[in-house]
């Protein structure tokens, strides 16, 4: 049975009113790869009446009365996805597309839904609290540049004018707020919770101030610094509350909720769902397609990549379920009359990090590193595959599977600790095309990302290739790499068009850096600082020279020809063209000298 969305469905359920009420950018998909279903069915596995009004017609109030008036308050979400990211492109031109809307049509949300959701609900009931989260506010949940606006904006709490906000994975926290309204507590009561946010006034107790909104604003400085500030606060267990003012309030950020254990992680992912879209939608909804034979095994990222807002939202600890929850689940899955035999994933943000963690209790909750990969692995980091291995064996013996891939990427750089989960990964559970993210591989980008380099990467490619051969299969990988990176210049991306080409890689996809809320990168890319450690950074800003860098790495294209031609013009290095398209060898490469010249040329 679906979460209700109408009065109808309301009163099947034997109901006159509900708790708690979750409106969504998304079409609801009842599937826990989505934060709104997934939500729900832990408030109502507590006991709590939900209801979803999903891409409700923000021109109006009246879609969002659908539903009636909730007991406690409403949960807003812009959806999986941060709207602005979701309606347009690295060069700020409308999309056209919304995989998570039936039909894959644009327009079902508005810009800054939480926004604009939280103005109609207000309009429709004034004295109903409204709590938002989801991507869209926990990344902007200070104030944040806004690539779009090409600005700081305040945090999202004081322009939607919610009345708190939750931010990270928020089983804990959504819980704890629905449980004490329950009880009788007031909004102003509920000033404790972990992974939430309010505005206020600062207290006398412990604390973090960081920057305010006016000095971020004015000064590309105490941006960085502030972003620093509230980066070294994402340890939950050494965390401290932090906060902003804006003129004479202040966002009053609480430390992150604790992350899950094996057994609530076992307990969400148990929840009654039907795998499906609402029965309603008479369209395929392309984000179900791609993710409805998924399993998620894990939560959280230890990787730290600057470009990356998995440390901002789900956090550096590693979440697993057990062995057994997964199978379960997959079982389940089987049962399913559009079930063919394959299951698309068995992974998470990374897949091979799968029941990993720190090995040293008193060291994690002290931690302040980035990443436990980068610039080497943490000496305290477990790195044994046999979770991980022992996963997959076991769901590749199901009778009912026929095959099992592994789509959601891998780190290369930790799979030279893993050598059997490598031979499991490259003999069984490669489609064809392995996803592998070196993003980049000139040493100096490579570093501002956060990422291995060059050799880390020729070490696992050889790898890779020799265990398809082993495996007597024609396996090859699918590389992602961006364009415009910060302290990326036009001579690095030509180098790395040559490093592929040596390599006998050629890309047909590169994603242009585009600056969203919560990422290091973000912040190098508005202040030029990288704010971790104060260095300058180059910045590619121009719309020219990042379609120019895009271009080098698909130099192979007829379509981009001529803009590698003029990009090598720009380099002073036209004679350089045969390196690509015949002729010369790799010793023909320019003179460390004259790359040296040509940064200092585009360095601010």
């Amino acid at each position: 049975m679906f979460i209700p969305t109408t009065q109808e469905e309301v009163s099947k359920r034997g109901w006159k009113d509900l708790d708690v009420i979750f409106v969504s950018g998304d079409a609801y998909i009842d599937h826990p790869a989505f934060g709104v279903p997934l939500l729900a069915r832990w408030l109502e596995s507590h006991g709590f009446r939900v209801g979803i009004i999903a891409q409700p017609d923000w021109r109006s109030k009246e879609p969002f009365m659908a539903l009636g008036r909730p007991r406690l308050f409403f949960a807003v979400s812009a959806g999986a996805m941060d709207s602005m990211v979701a309606h347009y492109t690295p060069a700020r031109k409308l999309r056209h597309d919304d995989a998570y809307t039936p039909g894959n049509r644009h327009g079902a949300r508005p810009n800054r839904a939480i926004m604009v959701y939280t103005s109609r609900l207000k309009e429709a009931f004034k004295d109903v609290p409204v709590v938002i989260g989801g991507i869209e506010a926990s990344l902007r949940r200070f104030a944040h540049y806004d690539f779009w606006e090409n600005k700081v904006r305040r945090s999202i709490l004081f322009d939607a004018k919610a009345d708190l906000l939750i931010y990270g994975m928020a089983e804990r926290a959504i819980l704890e707020v629905a449980q004490r309204m329950k009880d009788g507590q007031t909004l102003e009561e509920l000033r404790d919770v972990r992974g939430s946010a309010y505005i206020g006034r600062v207290g006398n107790g412990a604390h973090v101030e960081i920057p305010s909104y006016e000095e971020t604003s004015s000064s590309k400085e105490k941006f960085a610094e502030a972003f620093r500030l509230v980066y070294l606060q994402q340890n939950p267990w050494s965390a401290q509350i932090v906060a902003q003012q804006h003129a004479n309030r202040a966002l009053i950020c609480n430390p992150p909720a604790f992350p899950l254990t094996e057994q609530e992680m076992d307990s969400v992912y148990a929840l009654p769902f039907e795998k499906s879209p609402h029965p309603s939608y008479l369209e395929t909804i392309p984000a179900w397609e791609q993710i409805k034979t998924s399993i998620t095994s894990h939560r959280g990222c230890f990787g730290g990549c600057a470009f990356c807002a998995i440390t901002m939202h789900q956090g550096k600890t590693i979440q697993s379920r057990s062995k057994s929850s997964i199978l379960a689940e997959i079982s389940a899955l089987t049962r399913k009359s559009w079930f063919r035999g394959t299951i698309s994933d068995v992974g998470g943000p990374t897949a091979n990090m799968y029941g990993l963690g720190c090995g040293n209790v008193d060291a994690m909750k002290k931690c302040l590193r980035e990443s436990c990969l980068f610039p080497q692995i943490c000496k305290n980091l477990c790195t044994s595959d046999a979770a991980a291995t022992s996963l997959l064996q076991a769901v590749r013996a199901l009778d009912e599977v026929r095959h099992t891939a592994v789509s959601s990427g891998v780190r290369y750089d930790l799979l030279e600790k893993q050598p059997a989960y490598f031979r499991e990964l490259t003999g069984h559970h490669v489609s064809g095309l392995l996803k592998i993210a070196p993003e980049h591989l000139v040493e100096h980008v490579t570093d501002i990302m956060r990422k291995p380099g060059k050799k880390a990467f020729e070490t696992f490619l050889a790898r890779f290739r020799e265990e398809s051969d082993r495996a007597g299969k024609r396996q090859y990988i699918v590389p992602y790499l961006i364009s415009g990176h910060p302290g990326c210049t036009l001579a690095d991306m030509f180098e790395l068009a040559l490093i592929l080409k040596k390599m006998a890689i050629k890309v047909e996809q590169v994603q242009d850096f585009t600056p969203t809320p919560g990422t290091i990168a973000t912040c190098i890319f508005h202040s030029g600082i990288d704010p971790m450690n104060g260095k300058r950074v180059y910045i590619a800003t121009s719309d020219r020279e990042k379609g120019l860098q895009k271009a080098l790495l698909l130099w192979h294209l007829p379509t981009e020809r001529a803009k590698v031609i003029e990009a090598l013009k720009e380099l002073g290095r036209e004679a350089d063209a045969k390196l690509l398209w015949g002729g010369g060898t790799e010793s023909q490469r320019s003179s460390p000298a004259l790359r040296k010249k040509t940064v200092t040329k585009k360095t601010r």
